[in-house]
């Protein structure tokens, strides 16, 4: 019987060593400082390339450790990942502290839980690709190119949906005005996320093909990155010229509300007389085909508000030829609560049967309460905090010549579910929305990056469906953003209106048609090509 080979020889000791070293606190730290200035390359500071060359840092930490065990790949993709979240995301502490009435402690423990999970699937896409590196016997070239960017973007959309999904600051958002915006019609975020990371890791290829000494194979070393760096910017360039939608109809006139009502304040019995004032006086100060208020302006049930309030504004619409979408509460049952979006008209029949759209995609902790952690959010103090689903697939609303489709803060991170409404609407014959509407309240996060995050995040939507996103918040980023990259934008922490004239858009981008199958499908292809060409390297040897 033969005997295991012990490590006695130098490359076995070596690789062993490699495999089992300790990583040091210097070496723990850089990961998370790498990927805590991704921060940079998101609003409201833009500095994108900040994504890439990050990125290329944690690739080429893979690439040149080929003996490294899978677990140190994990962790210092655990560790970029949860700088990144941590960096990103630190403004739910103000959500949960400032206006939750959460300890400190427990606030900050919050955040840093969640980023430690959001770094996971970063720590399980090195880890992947350490260990097929390992198992196919890739080359620096399959990793770079195929393997390492495959991985990211697949570990990207599985944060989008997993429990429920949590897809803030994916690498996509930061690229909304860079080369690489064009591919958002065709791949969405996750598609423009793998195109960065395709960068990204020629990036690590280029600096590796340079550090290494003599003149043989210098070509293909840093000939072969650096040309796909520029092919893929060029690719991003020229498919921002192609026109996927067109003009619809005759513009409309819109008028986005803000009455930048402080999140203390919002739902406090002393306020609620003056900010229903406040917001009926906004209403009907002028007419408007279209006038939309944030994300629960109404902070009651219909049931709950002073006589006539509701038919005083419904009495406005019909008499001004306005169409109102205001965000309220709303119940069916007893202790069932929807964040709603209800709509009237100047038609005869608007004030018995409203336009009304529920969110449909809520938000974990704040509208609804995952399975054990009741004792949770009986730490904080948020009003219907349980709240019930709107359906998936929800009809837009007329406004003259064009037709609106609501989505209601947190819902526009999901460029899947917008789309998916677009595109079965689309197969069913059916009105298809020409206009996003976006009604959000995010002063939970006071005076933090999240507005302007938020506000690159609708962008994003634009330039997936190539329709404009219209955006009514209570603190900001009140906006019109246009499809070509037109962005109007109420200055945030201000009471005001943001007026102007939208003109609607309709077809079909590839994103609409496709979804993110496209990404997924072509994700698993690269992954089979990366494993073909190992094949065929063990054949020829």
């Amino acid at each position: 019987m033969n005997s295991p080979v012990p490590n006695n020889t130098p490359e076995q000791r070596g690789e062993a060593a490699v495999r089992n070293r300790i990583i040091g606190p210097a070496s723990l730290l850089l990961p998370v400082l790498a990927g805590a200035a991704n921060v940079f390359a998101f609003a409201p500071f833009k500095l994108w390339p900040l994504q890439i060359v990050a990125l290329a840092w944690l690739f080429h930490q893979t690439i040149a450790a080929p003996q490294a065990g899978a677990r140190r790949h994990f962790l210092q993709g655990w560790l970029y990942g949860f700088g990144w979240a941590a960096a990103g995301v630190h403004w739910l502490y103000i959500s949960m502290h400032d206006y939750g009435g959460m300890p400190a402690w427990m606030a900050a423990l919050a955040v840093a839980l969640l980023a430690l999970y959001l770094g996971l699937y970063a720590g399980g896409a090195m880890a992947l690709a350490g260990w097929l590196r390992k198992h196919w016997s890739s080359s620096p070239l399959t990793m770079g190119l195929l393997m390492l960017p495959t991985l990211w973007a697949l570990s990207e959309w599985a944060r989008g949906w997993i429990f429920t999904g949590f897809p803030w600051l994916v690498s996509g958002y930061a690229h909304t005005t860079g080369p690489l915006a064009g591919f958002a019609a065709v791949g969405g975020v996750y598609g423009v996320g793998w195109i960065a990371a395709l960068v990204a890791g020629a990036l690590a290829l280029l600096w590796q093909g340079l550090r290494r000494k003599g003149a043989a194979g210098v070509a293909i070393r840093v000939g072969m990155p650096l040309g796909a760096v520029l092919v893929l910017c060029a690719g991003g360039l020229a498919l921002r010229q192609i026109a996927w939608t067109t003009p619809q109809g005759q513009p409309i006139s819109v008028r986005l509300l803000q009455g930048n009502i402080p999140q203390e304040m919002k739902f406090s019995n002393d306020a609620l007389v003056s900010t229903l004032t406040m917001y009926e006086q906004m209403i009907t100060a002028e007419p408007a085909d279209l006038i939309a208020t944030p994300e629960t302006a109404i902070p009651l049930l219909p049931q709950q508000l002073p006589p006539a309030y509701l038919a005083r504004l419904v009495r406005f619409a019909q008499t001004s030829g306005s169409h109102l979408a205001l965000g309220i509460p709303l119940s069916d049952a007893p202790m069932q609560y929807a964040n709603s979006v209800l709509g009237f008209g100047p038609e005869a029949g608007s004030a018995a049967s409203p336009y009304r759209y529920d969110k449909h995609h809520l938000v974990p902790f704040g509208e609804f309460i995952p399975l054990g952690f009741r004792w949770f959010v009986d730490m904080m103090h948020i009003p219907l905090g349980d709240m019930t689903r709107g359906d998936a697939v929800q009809s837009p609303f007329a406004v003259k010549d064009q037709w609106v489709l609501p989505n209601i803060c947190y819902e526009d991170l999901f460029g899947e579910e917008i789309s998916g409404q677009l595109r079965d609407a689309y197969r069913a014959g059916q009105p298809q929305a020409s206009v996003l509407l976006n009604l959000s309240n995010i002063a939970w996060f006071g005076n933090s990056i999240a507005l302007p995050q938020h506000l690159q995040i609708s962008q994003m939507r634009t330039l997936e469906t190539g329709r404009p996103m219209l955006r009514a918040t209570n603190t900001g980023a009140t906006a019109v953003i246009m499809p070509g990259g037109g962005l109007d934008e109420l200055a945030p922490y201000t009471r005001g209106t943001l007026v102007a004239k939208v003109q609607g858009y309709a077809g079909q981008t590839p994103y609409i048609l496709l979804g993110n199958k496209l990404v997924i499908g072509l994700a698993l292809l690269m992954l089979l090509v990366a494993w073909g060409r190992n094949k065929a390297a063990r054949i020829r040897h």
